[in-house]
């Protein structure tokens, strides 16, 4: 088996000298390193990656925690974060948390034991921040704010609920129905802390993604415009989204409903199902997606979305958690606006951005 001995013979320079060229350490001239390098190809020399990550401390792994791979937003997701974290020379180490029992235990035990880099976590967790600050290893947390210390990024929800009002608004909506996951997440410290809810009340939510959600209840509110939330399920459940779709498009005739919001599945259900049943979209349906994922292409119409941005999401989690490693433990985010930021708010908040597709008027 050929080694770095054998290496620095062919080479004719010191066995040091290899070793900094192989680790990519410290300096080295040109002609030193093309005579390494050409010594290597000669020999067929293939580095021992894992005597090299432990002289590093580093493995190049970084987990990526999602709640499940089947659903297009978080697909969609995963694919940008492994490309930006690969042209890193990081690898990816997916764990979908609904289709693996204890994997975000697993996964945080694994960092603790330096078996993997550090973690991006995209999944909701009932763990309190305090157990996810005592890790003090490198974290990112997309949509998700896990406490000080810890990177948190996530699309402009706010943003996002007020374009869809706003298309809903000016085209004459009536009666708008959300379709989305379960009401008693939204207010989740409320519940923790044995509050009552308040329906716009940001204070009581870790969840940044309801934002896009109440942002629209408070603008149709002020338009004067009828409104509707009909629960769906948790995010892996499709059959729920389902069941929420018919019993909206059955209740069109006597409750006049004549406008839908979901994520991508939702509206993709929803204006597959209202082919079927020759619902006119847009003229008496209009339906607007959120998340703007391949989804929207494939519904039988192209459909209107608020689109995240997910070239900038993956750009801005891999740059935070590659200087996390770097500096290892110190994984605060790039802040555009420390300070005057709402409860629970991202440090860094991506824009989002209109699509009109066929589906609105």
């Amino acid at each position: 088996m050929v080694g770095m001995r054998d290496v620095a013979k062919e080479a004719g320079v010191s066995l040091s000298t290899v070793s900094l060229v192989v680790n990519k350490t410290g300096y080295v001239s040109d002609d030193m390193r093309a005579r390494v390098k050409a010594a290597m190809k000669e020999l067929n020399y293939v580095p021992n990656e894992l005597a090299r990550n432990l002289y590093k401390n580093r493995t190049n792994l970084v987990g990526v925690i999602v709640p499940t791979i089947r659903h297009p937003f978080f697909a969609t997701l995963t694919a940008h974060l492994q490309r930006e974290l690969a042209a890193q020379g990081l690898r990816t180490m997916l764990c979908s948390t609904a289709d693996a029992e204890n994997g975000e235990v697993e996964y945080v035990d694994m960092l603790r034991r330096h078996m993997m880099d550090g973690i991006i976590v995209c999944s909701h967790t009932t763990h309190p921040n305090d157990y996810w600050t005592s890790i003090h290893r490198p974290i990112v947390a997309f949509d998700r704010v896990l406490g000080g210390g810890i990177a948190s990024i996530g699309s402009d929800h706010e943003q996002g609920g007020r374009l869809m009002a706003h298309m809903l608004v000016n085209t004459g909506a009536h009666h708008v129905v959300m379709i989305g996951g379960p009401r008693d997440q939204f207010f989740d410290l409320a519940a923790r802390n044995g509050d009552s809810p308040d329906d716009f009340d940001l204070h009581k939510t870790t969840f940044p993604a309801v934002r896009y959600y109440l942002t629209l209840e408070q603008e149709l509110k002020a338009a004067g415009v009828r409104y509707e939330y009909v629960e769906a399920g948790n995010v892996e459940d499709f059959q729920g989204y389902k069941n929420a779709v018919n019993a909206v498009l059955n209740s069109m005739p006597v409750d006049g409903v004549d406008a839908v919001v979901s994520s991508d599945i939702g509206a993709a259900l929803c204006v597959r199902e209202a082919m079927r049943r020759h619902i006119s979209i847009p003229r008496d349906l209009q339906i607007i997606a959120y998340d703007g994922t391949y989804l929207t292409d494939l519904a039988g119409m192209k459909m209107t979305a608020v689109a995240q941005n997910f070239d900038k999401i993956a750009q801005v989690a891999v740059g935070n958690i590659v200087r996390a490693i770097a500096k290892e433990g110190d994984a605060k985010a790039d802040t555009t606006s420390a300070t005057g930021r709402k409860p629970y708010e991202p440090d860094v908040l991506i824009p989002v951005t209109r699509k009109l597709g066929d589906t609105t008027r």
